[in-house]
C-alpha cells in the first residue's frame, strides 16, 4: 500500500453522496454552522483546498463567494464543475496539491483545509500544506483544517461490531499506535490511507506552520455515533435540539477526540450527482475575527492562529445561520 491509495479510493466516486446520507447529513450541517460563523462576508476569496465534488463550494459561491476549489482527484474535479453548472454558480476548480498552492501570497480571504490534512500521512508533509495555507491567507483572514481523531476507528468498531473482523482489528491496532490508518481489505467502509490526529497534534503542527495560539472545535462531536441521523433529519424540533447540544460541547476538550466526522458508518452507496445537495443560498455571517488573527477550523477543530494586523471584516456584523441539513 502507498500513500497514494487514498486516490484510488476517492476515484470509485464514493464521495459524491456520503454528505446526504447517515453521519454525512450531520457532518455537513456541523460543517456549515462552524463555517457560517467563522468565515468572513461575501464576496471573499475562499480556497477549498481537497474540495472534493464541490459541496461546500458550490454553496458558498451560491452566498456570493469567490470561490476556487483545489483537488488532487480529477473526478472530483470534473464532479465540482458539474455541479457548479447544475446549480448556476461560478467557482473555479483545478487539480492540485495542498503542499503547492496557486496563488501570490496574502491573496485569499479564506482558506479551507477539509481533506488534506488527514489523507497527508507525514508529518512534514502536512505541516507544508497549513504553511502554505498560512501563505495564501490575507491578513484577518481564515485558515480552516480538518482531521480525524485517533480513536475513530476504535469507536466505529465497538458501535458496529467491526471489532470480530480479525483484519479490522489489525487495522485498529495500528490506528491506536501510531495513528496510521491503512485498509489492506476490499472494505471501502473501513476507509483509505490516512492519519488520525490526536487533538494536541493538531494544534502542534499549526505552531510548527507559523499558525500560532490555535485552538480546537469538536465538528460533530459524539453526534456521529448515533444510527439513526436520517430519521432525526426528518424531525424539525428535534435536530434543532440535536445541533445545540453539539455546539454547546464543541470546545470541551474532554470531548474532543470522540468526534470523527469523516468515520464510515456503512458502506456507502455510489452516486455521480451533488447538484441536489446544495445548501440554501443565505448570508454568511462574519465569524469572531479579530484585527490579530488568522482562524483555522479543524474537525475535531478549529485552529485559531495569530497573524497580522488588518481586519476581514467587522465582529459587530453577526448572523445566526439557519441552514436545513435536508434540502
Amino acid at each position: 500500500m502507498t500513500d497514494d491509495d487514498f486516490l484510488l479510493h476517492y476515484e470509485t466516486g464514493i464521495e459524491a453522496a456520503r454528505l446526504a446520507q447517515g453521519a454525512g447529513i450531520l457532518e455537513r450541517a456541523r460543517t456549515v454552522d462552524l463555517l457560517s460563523r467563522h468565515l468572513p462576508i461575501p464576496p471573499a476569496r475562499v480556497l477549498d483546498v481537497g474540495g472534493g465534488p464541490g459541496v461546500y463550494a458550490v454553496w458558498l459561491a451560491g452566498l456570493g463567494y469567490d470561490v476556487h476549489l483545489i483537488d488532487p482527484v480529477p473526478l472530483h474535479v470534473e464532479q465540482a464543475r458539474a455541479a457548479a453548472a447544475r446549480a448556476g454558480v461560478v467557482i473555479e476548480a483545478s487539480v492540485g496539491d495542498a503542499r503547492k498552492l496557486p496563488g501570490p501570497d496574502a491573496s485569499a480571504d479564506a482558506v479551507l483545509l477539509m481533506g488534506p490534512l488527514y489523507h497527508l500521512t507525514e508529518r512534514d508533509h502536512r505541516v507544508a500544506a497549513l504553511a502554505e495555507a498560512r501563505r495564501v491567507a490575507r491578513p484577518g483572514g481564515v485558515v480552516a483544517g480538518v482531521g480525524i481523531s485517533r480513536h475513530t476507528s476504535l469507536l466505529d468498531g465497538l458501535v458496529r461490531r467491526l471489532i470480530d473482523d480479525p483484519r479490522f482489528r489489525a487495522i485498529l491496532d495500528r490506528d491506536l499506535a501510531d495513528g496510521q490508518h491503512r485498509n489492506p481489505t476490499d472494505r471501502l467502509d473501513y476507509f483509505t490511507t490516512t492519519f488520525f490526529h490526536r487533538p494536541e497534534d493538531l494544534v502542534a503542527e499549526a505552531a510548527d506552520a507559523g499558525l500560532a495560539g490555535a485552538s480546537v472545535l469538536a465538528i460533530e462531536g459524539p453526534g456521529w455515533l448515533l444510527g439513526d441521523i436520517a430519521a432525526r433529519v426528518e424531525d424539525a424540533a428535534h435536530w434543532t435540539l440535536l445541533l445545540d447540544m453539539l455546539r454547546r460541547i464543541e470546545a470541551d476538550p474532554a470531548l474532543l477526540a470522540v468526534s470523527a466526522p469523516h468515520a464510515d458508518r456503512a458502506p456507502r452507496s455510489i452516486a455521480s450527482s451533488i447538484a441536489e445537495e446544495t445548501f440554501p443560498r443565505q448570508q454568511l455571517p462574519c465569524g469572531f475575527l479579530t484585527s490579530q488573527a488568522h482562524r483555522c477550523i479543524f474537525t475535531s477543530a478549529v485552529i485559531r492562529s495569530k497573524a497580522v494586523e488588518r481586519p476581514v471584516c467587522s465582529t459587530s456584523r453577526r448572523m445566526s445561520p439557519s441552514v436545513s441539513a435536508k434540502q
